[in-house]
């Protein structure tokens, strides 16, 4: 079985080519990478699918990474009229990545044969079993789950990646024991998991909450939202977008987001950036250790989370309490690949693992597509 992954994020695309076999061991074919601002969809997937062709590869299955699930989509299905039109509806909760993955969605049934089978796997569908206290706000039913008010959690696809990574390296411990998970790219999210299931998540009813991000907010008092209206004469709406796209370390840095250029930077307000973005994920590593009554490992991943050693160092400074001691050659040595970082004498485990969302994605494929019909 030939499954071709479409990963549309907020920042790149990546396409990908895997040829899965009888039991289920994977292969890639061909990936490449694109931003996502440069992307034209359909003339993209129609080189890529010719190039497999010219190597005499045809997929069967085409696995999309989508952001928002919702309270309807708890695991992969076949995308039809129906599921499109969902998907669609949902994107006033995902903004910035439900549209684009239906761009997509619609880009692959145009240039793919019709026979091809379209698979959705969704980034909310591993949360969608978090308990009532992390899942739910504190609002009357009416206001709250009764209207889909609640807390969905988002990057599912790369915290199952990385646990199920952990889970090999780590047999020793039952379902991987209680690890937090830390997926720092444009988007940013923290995870507590327990035994293999999620307690918490840092994002909730949509990606805008919790962790600062490259160019989002992360928690914010609501009541800024209606204070901002009035003074910017803004509609809420508009709030909402900029505090997706102006806000974060871009927008509080006055710069790119760009790390490299942030921790070069003698600017202040670029200082003030970093300095919040590392103390946002450590008070949400904190909190995370109270849930769980400790912790077995902690795990980085994405663009930042893999590449910036001096990122790593900060989130986990003065963490000595809690057993949390990173090994400063080693996490200086680490830029993206999979490490260990913690030093001899901590307790926990540190380590980096590039989160491998096509592997979730081709299994979710392969799933769906030999599930009985």
């Amino acid at each position: 079985m030939i499954v071709l992954t479409v990963n549309s994020g907020s920042t790149s695309i990546k396409l990908g080519a895997y040829e899965v076999g009888r039991q289920s061991e994977t292969r890639r074919i061909a990936s490449e990478r694109h931003p996502a601002a440069q992307a034209e969809k359909r003339q993209l997937l129609s080189s890529f699918l010719d190039r497999l062709r010219a190597a005499h590869f045809r997929p069967d299955a085409v696995a999309h990474r989508v952001v928002h699930g919702g309270a309807h989509f708890t695991r992969a299905v076949k995308i039809d009229a129906a599921v499109l039109a969902e998907l669609d509806r949902l994107s006033e909760l995902a903004p910035l990545h439900n549209p684009t993955a239906v761009s997509w969605i619609e880009a692959a049934l145009h240039v793919c044969d019709p026979g091809v089978r379209q698979i959705a796997a969704f980034d909310t569908a591993f949360f969608a079993q978090l308990p009532p206290v992390a899942s739910h706000y504190a609002l009357p039913p009416g206001m709250g789950v009764d209207l889909g008010v609640r807390r969905y959690g988002f990057h599912g696809l790369a915290h199952e990646a990385m646990l199920r990574r952990w889970e090999r390296l780590h047999p020793e411990l039952p379902g991987g024991g209680r690890l937090i998970t830390l997926q720092l790219g444009g988007g940013c999210s923290i995870a507590a998991l327990s035994a293999g299931r999620p307690l918490d998540i840092s994002m909730g009813f949509s990606p805008l909450e919790g962790l600062v991000m490259a160019t989002r907010s992360g928690d914010i008092d609501a009541a800024v939202v209606p204070f901002l209206q009035q003074r910017l004469r803004q509609s809420a709406a508009e709030i909402i977008e900029r505090l997706n796209r102006e806000a974060g370390l871009a927008g509080l840095s006055g710069a790119n987001g760009d790390f490299s250029a942030l921790l070069s930077s003698p600017d202040p307000q670029a200082r003030l950036a970093v300095d919040l973005y590392c103390y946002r994920a450590r008070k949400y590593i904190g909190s995370y250790l109270a849930v769980l009554g400790g912790c077995d490992g902690i795990i980085f991943s994405g663009g930042v989370g893999e590449h910036v050693p001096a990122v790593r160092a900060q989130i986990l400074q003065g963490m000595q309490w809690a057993g949390i001691e990173l090994d400063s050659a080693a996490n200086e040595a680490c830029r993206g690949q999979e490490a260990r970082l913690a030093a001899p004498r901590g307790r926990v485990a540190v380590e980096v693992i590039p989160a491998d969302e096509d592997a979730m994605l081709t299994a979710a494929a392969l799933q769906v597509a030999c599930a009985p019909v």
